[in-house]
């Protein structure tokens, strides 16, 4: 096991060191004396190469999409690094990688490794059902436990009981696809602990229960119109499978309970660890050639893997080798998204820029004669955060809005609900809007559910989120 989790970090921490000791001059920010503004649009290209990649190759190759998709993930990250350092520098390429490896990726896949790690060391024993009842129940709890431990760490919780209490069922691949819908991403929305779209703007200054109030009805309008739509689902797939038998119904029944309950305490462990270290703030940051990282970061990414360890330590073997867990999801976000951060490079950068970048008409939408358009807030925000990482795309568009935190909640509370509303929600609409999308496929996959391609996926949220979203524009955000 030991062995397995070093195949994971360890390579991400010796190539973070090479490039550190490699590199003769690092500016503190991904070329910080560059103007990203006078990138062309074909810089995206690698990126979107990288999208097509992950939807169409296992599908039309999956052989070799599955031995080397992490090549591939390399591949792409090198067609946009190469060409770049040619035009540009390579110092500036350098740059730019480092600073999107040591200040996104490595603390992104730290976060995901640990929660990883501990909640693979919870396993709920006895019979769950996998009724549609008690599936309905089981989301609604995840929902809602999103917004207290975020969207990954209540995934990775509920995830291997979701897929235990219904591993008799013939139709599952629903269950899982509203599972993301709902617990991976909306129901993140009522606290900065829930999305790290709203704990950046947490860090920027928006009050900590701003959420709470404000989105609460957006969010339990969405939650509840897609639980019952869930509900109706399961219930017609239920009755369509001859109703199976549960092993509780064939006199197997035994009562339920937890073993490795320990991983709980270390789950909120992390949850103070980030928390941690957006309130605590020394002032202090630690040299690194010429980059410069804040102590709290470091703490905190010291912290969760201290958790990490401490779950392996004390979670028996075999309640990881009941829970099915093995180490190949995180390896294969790992390297993924190790493709998906370098070539979102450019395509984040140029939407920083704003109206002097590439995607300045995207950015020209979002205001009308200098009013906000609410509803291209949600929409654009929405749509961008189902492709890029969701936490800059809502930074972008917070500062588009004005970047002031105090004015916005006093002045345009609706512009900054639209855009918490759109980066969150429409994290659901493909497999890498949100962290634990990829995460919760990965594990079901593992575990023998047959998941949607990715456009697969996307059909599921066209025909559900979609119109879905659309309700709500009309309901809460339509007009200026």
């Amino acid at each position: 096991m030991i062995k397995c989790r070093s195949r994971v970090v360890a390579p991400l921490w010796s190539f973070f060191l090479l490039c550190i000791t490699a590199s003769p001059a690092l500016a503190s920010g991904p070329g910080a004396a560059f103007d990203w503004s006078v990138l062309q649009i074909w810089w995206a290209l690698p990126f979107l190469c990288m999208l097509l990649s992950i939807a169409i190759l296992p599908l039309t190759l999956p052989i070799i999409w599955s031995e080397h998709f992490g090549k591939i993930a390399l591949c792409w990250a090198l067609m946009f690094l190469a060409p770049f350092a040619v035009q540009h520098g390579p110092s500036l390429a350098f740059n730019a990688l480092l600073h999107t490896l040591a200040l996104d990726y490595v603390p992104f896949i730290i976060l995901l490794f640990t929660l990883f790690t501990i909640s693979g060391g919870v396993r709920i024993t006895g019979s769950v059902g996998g009724t549609p009842l008690s599936n309905t129940a089981l989301l609604t709890v995840g929902t809602f436990l999103a917004s207290l431990m975020g969207t990954t760490g209540a995934s990775m919780l509920l995830i291997r009981p979701l897929l235990r209490a219904n591993e008799h069922r013939r139709y599952k691949v629903h269950t899982i696809v509203f599972f993301i819908f709902l617990v991976a991403n909306i129901g993140g929305s009522l606290t900065p602990l829930g999305d790290p779209p709203l704990f950046l703007g947490f860090l920027k200054g928006v009050s900590f229960f701003w959420t709470t109030t404000h989105l609460f009805t957006e969010m339990l309008f969405a939650s509840v119109m897609l639980l019952v739509l869930y509900f109706l689902v399961d219930t017609r797939l239920l009755a369509r499978e001859g109703a199976p038998k549960h092993p509780a119904q064939t006199g197997r029944r035994s009562r339920l309970g937890m073993e490795g309950g320990v991983n709980i305490l270390l789950l909120l462990g992390v949850v103070g660890a980030v928390l941690l270290s957006g309130i605590w703030n020394p002032e202090i940051e630690v040299p690194l050639g010429q980059l410069h990282l804040k102590v709290q970061d470091m703490a905190r990414d010291v912290l969760l893997l201290a958790l990490a360890g401490l779950s392996l330590l004390f979670t028996a073997k075999e309640t990881r080798k009941a829970n099915d867990f093995s180490w190949e999801p995180i390896e294969e976000v790992a390297k993924l998204f190790f493709g998906i951060f370098v070539t979102m490079i450019p395509a984040i950068e140029m939407l920083k820029a704003g109206e002097r970048g590439a995607f300045s008409p995207i950015i020209a939408l979002v205001t009308k004669d200098g009013v906000p358009v609410n509803h291209m807030y949600f929409w654009l925000s929405g749509i961008l955060s189902s492709f890029l990482d969701n936490a800059p795309t809502y930074l972008v568009f917070f500062n588009t809005a004005g970047g002031d935190a105090s004015r916005l909640m006093a002045e345009a509370p609706l512009t900054l609900a639209a855009i918490s509303c759109g980066s969150v929600f429409m994290g659901a609409n493909s497999y890498i809007g949100n962290a634990p999308n990829f995460m919760v496929r990965s594990i079901a996959e593992s575990q023998g559910v047959k998941m949607p391609s990715f456009f697969g996926y996307m059909a599921w949220s066209v025909g559900i989120l979609v119109p879905l979203f659309l309700f709500m524009t009309v309901l809460f955000f339509l007009g200026v």
